[in-house]
C-alpha cells in the first residue's frame, strides 16, 4: 500500500494493541476532553466578547489563555457549601455522572486513520464496536441523570424544576436525534463509527441521463435534513443556549446548579463543555466525513495520510464549537412551551417524513431510469398540485379598539379612558372645606411679655 493513501481501520484492527498503547489512547482521549474544555471556555468568552464589541479575557496569560485555569483554581479554593436538606450521597455523585458520560463517548470517536506508533500499526481511536453509535446515544442519554439527580438531591425548589426540565428536554430531543442517525445507518450500512467515516470517503456517483457525475460523500450534504435536525437536537441535548432551560438564570436562578459550589459546580460546568465538544466530534464523525480532509485540500494526495487527518478533525470540531458559541451570542432563550413544541411538532414529523422519503429512494435504486422518473415524478407532481390548490386560510379581521372593549367579559380589570381624561373616583367622596382665617382676640388679662 502506498504511504500516501489513508488506510481506514476496520473492526478487526481493534483489540490487538499492547496495554501501554491502549492506556495511552485512553489518556489522550481524556486529555483531549479536558483541554478542549479549558480552551472552550476561553474561546467562548473571546468570541462572544468580539460579537458584543468588548475585549473578553485578555489579562491573565497571552491573549487571556490562562484565565480559565485561574478561574478553575479559584473555584477549587472556594468554600464547599452543603445544603441542610440535601441528600448527601446523591448530591456528591451527581456531577461526576455527567462528566463520566460525556468523556466516555469519546472512546468510540475516530480521531484519524491507521498510523504507526513506536512500530505498532494502530488506528487513532480508543475502540470501536459494531453498534458504536448506540453507545454514543446511550452516553448522551445517561448524562441527563447527573442533572436530574443533582436537582433532586439539592432539596430546593429551583434545582428540582431545572432537573425536571432537563428530563423532559432529553425525552423530546433524543427521539429526533435517534431518527436522524437512522438515515446515516441506511446510507452507510453500518453502525460502526469507523465504518461510517469510511463510507463517506468515496464520492457518491450520480447517473443523470446516462452521465455519471461525482457528488460529495459527506452525509451533511447528502442527508441535509438529517444533519440540520441532528445538530438542533445536539444543542438541545447539551442544554446550550437558546435551549438552556434547565439553567435559565432569568427564571430559575441557576437551575439545577443553584445549590452547588466549589469543585462540584466546576464539574457541572466541565460536563457541559465536554458534552459540547463531544457532540461536535460526533457530528463531525457522522456527517462531516470524520478525519478526512475537506475539498480542496483533498487535491493533495497526502492529505489523508499519517497524522494530518487529526488536524482536519480538530478543525471541524472547532468550527462546530464556534457555531454553538454563535448561537449563544445571537439567539434569545426560548420559552419552555416553544421549546417542547419545536421538538414534538416540528422536528419529529419532518424527520419521520424524511426517513419515509429516503426509504423510498433507497428501494428504487435498482430500477431503470424510466421507472425512477415515474416513481419520483408522480408523487412530486401530486405534492406540487396539493401545495398549489390547498385552500388558504381567510385572514382574520382585526376588531377595533372599541369592539375589543365592548367584548371584554364581566369583571375584567378596569381600563383607563380612551381619551386620557381620568374621571373622579366613584368610591371616594371628597369634601372640600373652605377654612376661614382664625381671628384671636386678646383677653383683658393678656399682657405683653
Amino acid at each position: 500500500m502506498s504511504p500516501l493513501l489513508a488506510q481506514d481501520p476496520t473492526l478487526a484492527d481493534f483489540g490487538r494493541d499492547p496495554w501501554w498503547l491502549v492506556l495511552g489512547k485512553i489518556v489522550f482521549a481524556f486529555a483531549f476532553g479536558l483541554l478542549a474544555t479549558l480552551l472552550g471556555v476561553w474561546f467562548e468568552r473571546r468570541v462572544v466578547g468580539y460579537m458584543q464589541v468588548r475585549p473578553g479575557p485578555n489579562q491573565v496569560g497571552p491573549f487571556g489563555l490562562l484565565q480559565t485555569l485561574a478561574d478553575g483554581l479559584k473555584m477549587a479554593f472556594k468554600e464547599d457549601i452543603l445544603p441542610k436538606a440535601a441528600d448527601k450521597v446523591v448530591y456528591f455523585f451527581a456531577p461526576t455522572i455527567s462528566v463520566i458520560c460525556a468523556v466516555t463517548a469519546l472512546s468510540v470517536v475516530p480521531f484519524g486513520p491507521m498510523v504507526s506508533i513506536f512500530g505498532h500499526h494502530t488506528p487513532l481511536q480508543v475502540t470501536d464496536v459494531p453498534v458504536a453509535v448506540l453507545l454514543l446515544l446511550a452516553c448522551s442519554s445517561m448524562g441527563v441523570y447527573g442533572i436530574v439527580l443533582g436537582g433532586w438531591a439539592s432539596g430546593s425548589t429551583y434545582p428540582l424544576l431545572g432537573g425536571l426540565r432537563s428530563s423532559a428536554q432529553m425525552i423530546s430531543y433524543e427521539v429526533a436525534m435517534g431518527l436522524s442517525i437512522v438515515a446515516v445507518f441506511m446510507t452507510a450500512g453500518t453502525m460502526s463509527t469507523s465504518g461510517i467515516v469510511a463510507a463517506q470517503g468515496d464520492a457518491t456517483r450520480l447517473t443523470i441521463f446516462g452521465t455519471e457525475i461525482p457528488a460529495p460523500g459527506w452525509y451533511a450534504i447528502l442527508l441535509l435534513p438529517s444533519f440540520v435536525i441532528f445538530f438542533i437536537a445536539t444543542v438541545g441535548e447539551t442544554n446550550r443556549a437558546p435551549f438552556d432551560l434547565p439553567e435559565a438564570e432569568s427564571e430559575l436562578v441557576a437551575g439545577f446548579m443553584t445549590e452547588y459550589s466549589s469543585l462540584k459546580f466546576a464539574l457541572f460546568m466541565l460536563s457541559e463543555y465536554v458534552a459540547m465538544v463531544t457532540m461536535s466530534a460526533v457530528t463531525t464523525t457522522l456527517f462531516l466525513g470524520g478525519w478526512r480532509a475537506p475539498w480542496p485540500i483533498t487535491l493533495w494526495e497526502g492529505a489523508n495520510s499519517g497524522w494530518w487527518p487529526m488536524l482536519w478533525f480538530f478543525g471541524k470540531v472547532i468550527a462546530l464549537v464556534f457555531v454553538f458559541v454563535w448561537l449563544r451570542g445571537t439567539l434569545p432563550r426560548l420559552r419552555y412551551d416553544q421549546f417542547m413544541r419545536l421538538g414534538w411538532k416540528v422536528l419529529l414529523p419532518i424527520n419521520l417524513v424524511w426517513i419515509l422519503v429516503l426509504s423510498g429512494l433507497r428501494s428504487i435504486e435498482d430500477w431503470d431510469s424510466r421507472g425512477k422518473v415515474i416513481a419520483v415524478g408522480i408523487p412530486a407532481g401530486i405534492l406540487l398540485l396539493v401545495t398549489i390548490f390547498w385552500p388558504s386560510r381567510k385572514p382574520k379581521t382585526t376588531p377595533t379598539t372599541q369592539e375589543q372593549v365592548d367584548n371584554r367579559p364581566y369583571g375584567s380589570f378596569p381600563l383607563p379612558p380612551m381619551d386620557l381624561q381620568v374621571p373622579p373616583s366613584p368610591r371616594i367622596t371628597r369634601v372640600v372645606a373652605e377654612r376661614e382665617p382664625a381671628n384671636i382676640v386678646a383677653g383683658s388679662d393678656s399682657r405683653e411679655v
